[in-house]
């Protein structure tokens, strides 16, 4: 990983690190399999709500002619327009801790559009190549996030083409050039989709790249379980998911806490990530949990992304070979205090130098301690070399 020092500044003013844009890695460290969706946020007031018939606070899905309505029910109003989606999200903070040492890549689908240009292009200014050619026949998908006063935010989804993900060239030569697929569990909602991501995850088994999941939704995994749990217990090595994810991919009750669902879940994936909200975390590995608690460092101003962020502290934790699973979960829980800090769900350029830098200070004072976990040869270890 080396040196891990440099300073930044916004998100409009991200820059590769160095790296031409016809240059493109022949090597990822990570690559992700997601929703690539633009963001489209305002704040309103609940009379706006009213006017548009929203429920407050809830995730709607709506089409091509409910977009327009809303968009033109907004005009004149100030809102902020960028490329998101729940694995950008994690893929930035990724690229951000990495420093540019880190290789990012992302697949999925935009239109051949305006707003999958800007989608393309502010990845790319982040560190994040984005692989897949826009699609002639579609349009790029959207999410118009209304917060409130009380900063409570309705979502409302224009899927598009984000949805729409086939194992292609493109894909498969990604992943036989990387040490990590990424796929994000919004993907579970279409038929066809579930094929490709299958695919993937056991091509990158048979390629030993590792296989994480994120469950993302609790709703879709009650509604894909047989499906999810399939590609989980074939062909993942990492899960991760909050507390009502877990119950709803276990088929347990609210009163199941998430140390246990965890527990459970490691049965069937060696490396499993349960956060609980301001309660912390729980991580689990073949078996035997360890709590992480909540990072009190900073005031909780927008909880949205903070699992995005969690994943990827404990990501990057991962890639650099961290031998402490505590070590680990507390970076992961560093980072996602860093997010909900501020408002927006991408972790800062300042943020994330300090963050790395306190980590690896962190690590070479560990170096004499025997190691709990490696990554080699495309599988997770424990310290004593058996395969988990």
């Amino acid at each position: 990983m080396g040196g891990l020092c440099r300073s930044g500044g916004a998100e409009d003013g991200d820059q590769p690190y160095g790296v031409p844009e016809t240059a493109v890695p022949s090597q990822w460290d990570v690559v992700g399999l997601g929703q690539a969706m633009v963001d489209c946020s305002a704040m309103v007031g609940n009379d706006a709500l009213e006017r548009l018939q929203l429920e407050k606070g809830v995730r709607t899905v709506i089409d091509h002619e409910q977009r327009g309505k809303v968009l033109q029910a907004l005009d004149g109003r100030s809102y902020k327009v960028s490329a998101g989606g729940s694995l950008s999200n994690t893929l930035v903070a990724l690229a951000r801790l990495g420093t540019g040492r880190i290789n990012v890549a992302m697949t999925g689908s935009v239109g051949k559009d305006p707003l999958g240009d800007f989608y393309r292009t502010k990845l790319l200014r982040a560190n994040v190549h984005f692989l897949s050619s826009p699609m002639v026949r579609g349009t790029t998908g959207t999410v118009i996030v209304l917060t409130t006063p009380d900063a409570q935010r309705t979502m409302l989804s224009y899927q598009g083409m984000s949805s729409v993900i086939e194992y292609d060239q493109v894909l498969a030569k990604a992943l036989s050039a990387s040490r990590l697929l990424v796929v994000e569990g919004y993907l579970w909602e279409i038929p066809q989709t579930i094929q490709a991501l299958s695919r993937a995850c056991q091509e990158a088994r048979k390629a030993n790249v590792l296989v994480a999941l994120t469950a993302s939704d609790a709703s879709c995994i009650s509604r894909h379980r047989d499906q999810f749990w399939d590609v989980m217990e074939s062909s993942a090595d990492i899960l991760f998911a909050n507390s009502d994810e877990a119950r709803a991919l276990c088929g347990f009750g609210s009163s199941t806490s998430p140390s246990f669902a965890a527990q459970h879940l490691s049965r069937y994936c060696k490396l499993v990530s349960v956060t609980d909200g301001a309660r912390g975390s729980y991580i689990a590995l073949a078996g035997s949990v360890v709590y992480v608690p909540p990072s009190r460092r900073c005031k909780p101003v927008d909880t949205c992304g903070a699992g995005d962020a969690y994943a990827a502290g404990l990501l990057y934790g991962l890639l650099c070979n961290a031998p402490n699973l505590r070590g680990i979960g507390s970076l992961a829980a560093k980072v996602a205090a860093m997010v909900v800090s501020q408002q927006g769900a991408r972790l800062r350029h300042e943020d994330a130098n300090q963050l790395a830098m306190e980590f690896a200070l962190q690590q070479q004072q560990q170096q004499a301690s025997p190691p709990e976990l490696k990554v080699r040869n495309g599988d997770l270890e424990s310290g004593t070399g058996a395969n988990l």
